[in-house]
């Protein structure tokens, strides 16, 4: 592995995981070669998505079983995307509104828009960011927000009540680092690994544990609002780029597990995308007289998808698109686990 991603996960996650996620995932061949003693954007963007992968291998066993059988074949997985989801709302503590929270880590990493993506049904906005210096080969964030402003007023009302004690993981010199990041498009290796865990830090739940009342306030309007409600910026699901997503459907449910019903496919036809149902996971909410409830609530999932290659002038590229049909289809994954 690259000796500065080796170094920036080992320091993270442990050696020994470190040596597991290499054997697991495809690593861009640009990563080669690299510098020492100094990360490049790139090096860095490529460690924080390989450690969100590791995240939702802890959290999601139906993945981690997928996975662990591409592996014991002597393949690799090639992560395309991770997706989470904010809200855009200003009673959020201190955390700044929708994906601003999430972008102000992107862009200093080199992730630029790449899309944008209504999704009317949930009123929620997608939007995916892709990577300027290798787009096709390090994976993409799919960042959605959610408008509690088209909601009911009572739903409003929990929304603050759930998020409004948020509080900012990025610390003021986490804030500088990533100023020199942008600026310079490197950090020295000592502050990278400094930086590292306050980025994923940002892709946690930054919210107290709600209350059951509001839980169901928020669920009677909106799954996804709920599902953030217990799992907050989490990864919601992270995403296998494999060569026909139609055979793996039918491998994945030949080995009986619970995989999404249909595949579904973008206008332009380049775009397959389906996914195993979210795994249910244990949470706790405050009830009415203060004591801690525990509840089975849909954690996050694993999804699968293929591209295809479209033609751009005289050449052919893979197509990095998302659909916002397909995307609403497959968010379905964690209202079904209910």
């Amino acid at each position: 592995m690259n000796a500065n991603i080796q170094t920036l996960l080992s320091a993270l996650l442990g050696t020994h995981k470190t040596q597991n996620l290499s054997a697991l995932m495809k690593i861009p061949q640009r990563f080669n070669e690299w510098e020492d003693e100094l990360v490049s954007r790139a090096e860095l963007a490529q460690a924080l998505n390989m450690a969100l992968f590791s995240g939702i291998l802890d959290r999601v066993p139906s993945g981690m079983a997928y996975t662990s059988e591409v592996a014991a074949r002597g393949a690799k997985v090639m992560l395309d995307h991770g997706a989470l989801r904010t809200v855009r709302w200003f009673d959020l503590g201190q955390l700044p509104p929708g994906e601003a929270a999430i972008t102000r880590v992107l862009r200093p990493l080199g992730f630029r828009l790449n899309g944008v993506f209504p999704l009317a049904r949930l009123k929620m906005t997608g939007r995916s960011y892709a990577h300027l210096d290798d787009a096709e080969n390090i994976s993409q964030f799919f960042v959605s927000e959610l408008h509690p402003e088209r909601f009911s007023e009572d739903f409003q009302a929990a929304v603050s009540r759930v998020l409004g004690n948020s509080i900012d993981p990025l610390t003021p010199a986490a804030v500088c680092l990533l100023n020199e990041l942008e600026r310079d498009a490197y950090l020295p290796i000592a502050q990278a690994q400094i930086l590292l865990p306050i980025l994923v830090s940002c892709f946690e739940r930054q919210h107290a544990i709600p209350s059951l009342l509001d839980y169901e306030i928020l669920r009677a309007e909106s799954a996804e609002m709920a599902w953030i409600a217990t799992e907050g910026n989490v990864f919601n699901h992270a995403t296998d780029r494999v060569a026909d997503v139609f055979v793996l459907a039918e491998q994945q449910r030949a080995l009986g597990r619970a995989m999404k019903a249909n595949v579904e496919v973008s206008s332009s036809g380049r775009i397959k995308q389906t996914a195993l149902k979210a795994d249910p996971v244990t949470r706790q909410f405050v009830g009415a007289g203060g004591d801690l409830i525990e509840r089975e609530v849909p954690g996050s999932f694993y999804e699968f998808i293929t591209r295809d290659f479209m033609n751009e002038g005289e050449c052919k590229k893979l197509d990095l698109g998302f659909d916002a049909s397909n995307a609403q289809g497959i968010f379905k994954m964690t209202v079904n686990a209910n």
